[in-house]
């Protein structure tokens, strides 16, 4: 049994957490860094917790926050305390805590270590035009630090809007301690004034971050190197407040093969694809683990608890660790030729028996249907990875290639953004799409068939990306986009713009 040790510079209890946003689907890149959290907490006989940073009300969802916890269990992580389970420091969601933080801000401003802010949108957009124009770096210029509390509460009881921001030297160097990087050292000049709370109330992630590691005992924070330079700003609030900072460790970050950062244009990058996909929780989260990081015995092959037991945190690699599918596929291979028999058999009827799922694609295929037998060839792609496809696939009597192309690409931007996936929401988004390009529907869907199911001979195919899921279907657009040549980057910028200038078709219907 592993005892519990503490952070030799503060004889605090380790205490690490994961902090995801729900505001899209879950990232391979939240499960890496939570499993080093995981690892790193475990290691010293710690607790790891979770806590939702949902404070970007537009774009944050339940079912967001419900797939991010349902990824990272499957996955094989678990918390000591959190939004689901609770625990002693509840809430663990930042949309519930609004007035915590409001207590803090609050504090900053009569301090003097925070100030408000008057400025209006316009105003901000021309000052970082002007700054751009003149060849500087967009920041805060500080045109309001100065205004005298008098001055500042006249302008709130006259019902202007304001943001709280804080106040950063202007000159010196920040010095910020990593524990992969040593000392790091930041020049304050590069440091902007940063929003603290915004206008409707709600912090930002940066004050948000500091106040719930600090209340809920957090000793050690892993997370992404992008995070970095946002490092002084936090060290700072820490100073103000007057609090111990947990120490930092910055992790780098997951690249594409071509070293670029991991994105989805060229790599799937959630988890409930690769679920979908069929890899094992245990192989994937081992191979996560593999990313900048190896055992003492350079074990390719590994669980949790055999990461755990030797975890050493100053043997992860600051090069950026390379996320492959094939390696990931060759990993999950050998996790699988490992079992026997019945397990792999029982294995195989877990990943495919969503009842849900399967009453679903039953309901498809029974119109087609004379033979049990014939649900292998009617159903068999609702249980692909992706289709074989070739560009001649896609050949249409009335579109052209590049026609084809451009339309899956902005289907497949605008099915992203969809706040549920639905059938309905599938329809109408496709329906106004093929309107606003004055496209005939049954020309605009052919396509569809061909990316989804591989086939002009399917069963409907939007009823058909409801059931496969939103990872799986836009993971088969990109595919199929990538079948027929991509976009070059002339012709992706000149799309962007075009799908920038997009209704909304859901508000419209």
């Amino acid at each position: 049994m592993m005892t519990q040790t503490t952070d030799s510079t503060t004889q605090r209890p380790v205490r690490t957490r994961i902090a995801p946003s729900p505001t899209g689907f879950p990232h391979v890149g939240t499960a890496y860094i939570a499993l080093f959290n995981l690892a790193f907490a475990k290691s010293h006989g710690g607790e790891f917790i979770l806590r939702i940073e949902d404070t970007d009300q537009t774009r944050s969802t339940a079912q967001s926050e419900q797939m991010i916890l349902d990824a990272l269990r499957w996955v094989g992580l678990d918390w000591s305390e959190g939004p689901d389970i609770g625990g002693p420091h509840a809430p663990y969601r930042q949309s519930e805590r609004a007035d915590i933080y409001k207590q803090y801000a609050e504090q900053l401003l009569d301090a003097g270590h925070a100030f408000r802010c008057f400025c209006t949108p316009e105003e901000l957009d021309a000052m970082r035009a002007a700054q751009m124009a003149n060849g500087e770096t967009p920041r805060y210029d500080g045109r309001y630090a100065d205004l005298s509390r008098e001055e500042s509460d006249k302008l709130v009881a006259e019902g202007k809007p304001y943001v709280i921001r804080m106040r950063v030297p202007a000159e010196g160097i920040c010095k910020v301690h990593d524990m992969l990087r040593g000392t790091v050292e930041i020049p304050w000049a590069q440091v902007d004034m940063q929003v603290l709370l915004k206008t409707d109330g709600l912090p930002t992630y940066h004050l948000a971050n500091v106040v719930d590691d600090h209340l809920m005992e957090i000793t050690h924070v892993l997370r992404g190197e992008e995070w970095l330079n946002s490092a002084p700003k936090h060290q700072l609030l820490y100073d103000y407040f007057g609090w111990e900072m947990p120490t930092l460790c910055h992790m780098p970050l997951l690249r594409n093969p071509d070293k670029s950062k991991l994105s989805k244009r060229k790599n799937p990058t959630s988890i409930t694809y690769y679920r979908d996909a069929g890899v094992l929780p245990e192989a994937l989260l081992n191979y996560l683990g593999r990313m900048g990081y190896s055992l003492p015995d350079d074990a390719e092959k590994f669980t949790l608890e055999e990461m755990i037991n030797s975890f050493d945190v100053q043997r992860v690699s600051l090069g950026g660790p390379i996320f492959d599918t094939q390696k990931l596929s060759w990993l999950n291979a050998e996790w699988l030729r490992e079992l026997p028999p019945e397990v792999l058999k029982q294995k195989i009827l877990d990943w495919a028996s969503d009842s849900d799922k399967l009453t679903a694609i039953a309901a498809a295929i029974q119109p087609r249907i004379e033979l049990l037998s014939d649900a292998v060839n009617w159903g068999g792609f609702y249980f692909q990875n992706l289709p074989e496809i070739t560009s001649e696939d896609f050949a249409h009597k009335s579109l052209t290639p590049e026609q084809i192309t451009e339309l899956l690409q902005l289907a497949l931007w605008q099915l992203e953004t969809l706040p549920v996936w639905s059938e309905h929401n599938i329809y109408t988004t496709l329906k106004g799409l093929a309107a606003h390009l004055d496209i005939k529907m049954r020309d605009f869907m052919a396509p569809f068939f061909i990316a989804i199911a591989g086939s002009t001979s399917s069963t409907p195919v939007m009823n058909s990306m409801a059931i496969i899921g939103a990872d799986m279907t836009l993971t088969r657009l990109r595919h199929a986009v990538d079948v027929l040549g991509g976009l070059g980057k002339k012709k992706l910028k000149k799309l962007e713009k075009q799908a920038a200038e997009l209704p909304d078709f859901l508000a419209d219907a």
